[in-house]
């Protein structure tokens, strides 16, 4: 991916030199946990079992001052949000709408959110009450050893599918699914999180084509690495790889296929419209 050289974003809020926030052992701080995870379509029991170990509150080591000074991947998140800026910008412009540029915080372990306490274990995410996108950046790494998915262009998608839901946000999408998981079952409930987070797919891939075109950003072998990326973190394979079983009633995000198919359709069209996960009898 072409990204060195060009528009770092400012909306990038650097908070991977702050002391970790501490948990609040099996009170508030357990049900802000499980309140988040469920909203997010997360599996709370890992992160309240890291709770009553003690092990939640950090993972990895604080970078140093020199380390926060001279980081490419921060750099590199910095340009990809910038990105997504410009591009989403003109989408909204050409709908008739003002584009409202969301944050982007990178910590290290844990920090606090307006949704609770975030946790590396989550993985990335949005949060729609302050409208900001949160990313430990070791979760890059362990893309690439655990879930053999390397490649900048990977974790140029992983940013992309997060602004997605932003622009879900903004949407009033996220909202009114939240609201329709409150009236159903759980197997319906998590239904609606696929359908939710195929729909940020196919909208990373329409940031893909519209910022490629724009400027110039693929290089051989980007896509490739995106749509592996989408693969490795699809329900069946990580579940597969957990559990050696799939249980398709509990996924929240959608298969493998689901997530590369609805990616690529973003791509081949470059128009938001066709990614109307809801609008489909199947995903």
């Amino acid at each position: 991916m072409r990204w060195r050289g060009r528009r770092r974003s400012t909306n990038v809020e650097d908070r991977r030199g702050a002391p970790a926030p501490k948990l609040l052992g099996g009170g508030i701080g357990t049900i802000v946990i499980v309140l988040v995870a469920l909203y997010f379509g997360v599996d709370p029991r890992p992160l309240l079992q890291m709770v009553d170990s003690g092990t939640a509150t950090s993972t990895g080591s604080r970078p140093t001052a020199e380390e926060l000074a001279d980081d490419p991947l921060a750099d590199m998140v910095h340009v990809v949000l910038a990105d997504t800026e410009d591009v989403w910008t003109e989408i909204f412009a050409e709908q008739g709408r003002g584009y409202e540029a969301p944050g982007l915080v990178l910590f290290t372990g844990a920090t606090q959110s307006a949704c609770g306490l975030g946790q590396a274990a989550m993985g990335p995410f949005y949060c729609p009450a302050d409208r900001k996108a949160y990313i430990d950046l070791s979760f890059y790494e362990r893309m690439r050893r655990q879930f053999k998915a390397p490649g900048d262009f990977a974790q140029a998608y992983v940013i992309a599918h997060e602004i997605g839901h932003h622009v879900q946000n903004l949407l009033g999408i996220s909202g009114k699914v939240h609201r329709l998981r409150q009236q159903v079952g759980s197997a319906e409930a998590n239904a609606l999180s696929v359908r939710l987070e195929l729909q940020a797919d196919c909208l990373a891939g329409v940031w893909a084509i519209r910022a490629d075109r724009a400027s110039s950003i693929l290089e051989a072998g980007d896509i490739e690495e995106a749509l592996n990326a989408a693969s490795a973190i699809g329900d069946d394979t990580l579940q597969r790889r957990s559990r050696g079983t799939v249980v398709p009633e509990s996924f929240t995000h959608g298969t493998s296929e689901q997530r590369q198919r609805w990616f690529r359709k973003g791509l081949g069209s470059g128009d938001p419209d066709t990614c109307d996960t809801f609008g489909v009898d199947q995903v």
